[in-house]
């Protein structure tokens, strides 16, 4: 740095400090500040909230589920007593699940009403906004987050975290013509109902994080629990994996990486005058006499996904395994899985529990699907969050 650029640096600073000191003197004159208040703590906004940011603790945790997350949640604080308990007396906070409820009026609108105070604590309101059980819609779930993270800040928690594993309006992330960017207006709107952080699960597209202008997006991937069971179960010998579509490829390539074989891909064309249904398919490589992996994001109505594995079956494919991380299953989905299954098109459907379905009688009337469970996962995750200790190792 110059002479010139050092005396310009030097006379900013020095105005800074004045015009501070100046600020500071007027507002104690006016009654707003009392003379033996920090100027830079209560003018600035640096008060209690943030000097706890600053010394590393977050405060205690507490766990709020919305009426639709609450299964999830319960994993969640099942698995952060194991974190706790393995931590010892190493941690000073500690964490509760926060007495809520939420009122559906017949009108549709939703209040939410936390029975605890709040005040200074680290708080994760968790929703399944695609929950199949309660009967509530997205647009009605992702209204309760909103409301309910809006109330845990007005009721002064240190920090507010939205843990929604499927991420709302993650498909609308581009506009194909007079179309509205969707997942751009949830995440400002989580951001307005002051969420610090957002954190998801196999995100449709890693971009989305770019719509946040302050909050922070981590998205987590279900990828480590999946080959754990994929291991467990013998389900590596004389095996390929397929990624679904070009946008599928990055993950299938890990996948691939990490069991150490080959990579086949889909590709597919859509007609996008009719609603983006796809309207042709080709196989890229060779999966015959093969077990087939083939891993997504997502499984909606599996009209898709059954294509698919016809395709494979059809180039001889021996069995064919989907894995994925949200099981939406809208609309005639587990018809066609049940179908698929009973004509040995697939052969498994390996799925978390991030979208509740129901407990085992779900998975006893649909024999074809397996269930690997993440909540534990996102435990970690928060305990690490809240412990401000790296998450990038538990992302592998």
């Amino acid at each position: 740095m110059g002479l010139t650029e050092r005396v310009k640096g030097e006379i900013r600073s020095f105005v800074k400090d004045q015009a501070n000191e100046f600020l500071t003197a007027r507002l104690v004159e006016l009654g707003f500040v009392s003379p033996a208040q920090d100027f830079r703590h209560d003018v600035c906004g640096y008060d209690q909230r943030h000097r706890c940011r600053y010394e590393g603790n977050r405060g205690d945790i507490g766990i709020i589920a919305c009426e639709s997350g609450r299964p999830f949640a319960e994993k969640v604080i099942e698995g952060l007593e194991h974190q706790f308990k393995k931590s010892g007396s190493r941690s000073s906070n500690t964490f509760r699940l926060i007495p809520s409820e939420e009122r559906h009026f017949a009108n549709s609108e939703i209040k939410p009403i936390i029975s605890e105070s709040l005040r200074g604590m680290d708080v994760y309101v968790i929703q399944d906004v695609e929950n199949k059980i309660t009967g509530y819609s997205v647009d009605e779930n992702l209204r309760a987050l909103l409301t309910t993270m809006d109330a845990a800040h007005r009721s002064d928690a240190h920090y507010v975290t939205a843990v929604v594993p499927a991420f709302p309006y993650a498909r609308q992330d581009r506009a194909m013509g007079r179309e509205s960017f969707t997942a751009a207006m949830v995440a400002r709107e989580l951001e307005d109902a002051n969420a610090e952080r957002v954190i998801t699960l196999d995100i449709h597209n890693a971009a989305i994080g770019g719509f946040f202008r302050r909050a922070l997006l981590e998205d987590l991937h279900a990828s480590k629990n999946f080959l754990d069971y994929i291991h467990e179960e013998g389900l590596t010998k004389n095996l390929v994996v397929c990624a679904p579509d070009t946008g599928a490829a990055g993950r299938n390539k890990h996948y691939a990486e990490r069991i150490g074989t080959e990579l086949a891909m889909i590709y597919k064309t859509r007609d996008y005058k009719d609603g983006g249904e796809v309207d042709g398919m080709r196989l890229l490589g060779s999966v015959k006499g093969k077990n087939v992996l083939v891993v997504d994001d997502m499984i909606d109505t599996a009209g898709t996904s059954v294509k698919a594995a016809k395709l494979l079956k059809d180039h001889e494919a021996l069995e064919v395994y989907l894995v994925a991380s949200l099981a939406l299953f809208n609309g005639p989905a587990l018809d066609r899985l049940d179908k698929a299954y009973d004509q040995g098109i697939i052969n498994r459907v390996i799925i978390s529990d991030a979208v509740y379905h129901g407990g085992d009688e779900f998975l006893e009337a649909h024999p074809c699907i397996h269930r690997v469970s993440v909540a534990g996962y996102k435990a970690k995750v928060i305990f690490n969050i809240n412990h401000h200790r790296s998450i990038s190792e538990l992302l592998k």
